[in-house]
């Protein structure tokens, strides 16, 4: 694992229960400013080997980037078992349940 990856991990099981971030913010975190991308790859690929909690990751303008039949669902229900409300249209409110910068 590259330094790079294990403070993406980091930052990830850093965001607390019954909060979310985003891609963009994780990167941030982990030193990196331009790497909301790598740290999407990082959820898809290492989610379930390090136990990250994937379902608190949404996109930046807090809407779930999963598509519908894609596994919006199960991310809404494990959000929403945590205490975040979660929109029809699977959004989130950012200022209410987005982690502290």
């Amino acid at each position: 694992m590259t330094e790079q990856t294990g403070r993406i991990i980091k930052a990830i099981l850093a965001v607390p229960r019954g909060r979310v971030s985003c891609y963009r913010d994780i990167a941030l975190a982990a030193g990196m400013p331009n790497g909301a991308r790598q740290a999407a790859r990082i959820l898809h690929s290492m989610s379930e080997k390090h136990r990250l909690p994937w379902h608190r990751i949404v996109r930046a303008d807090g809407f779930i980037a999963l598509e519908s039949g894609q596994g919006r669902e199960v991310q809404t229900g494990l959000l929403r078992a945590e205490g975040v409300r979660v929109s029809k249209t699977g959004h989130v409110d950012m200022e209410l349940f987005g982690c502290a910068k």
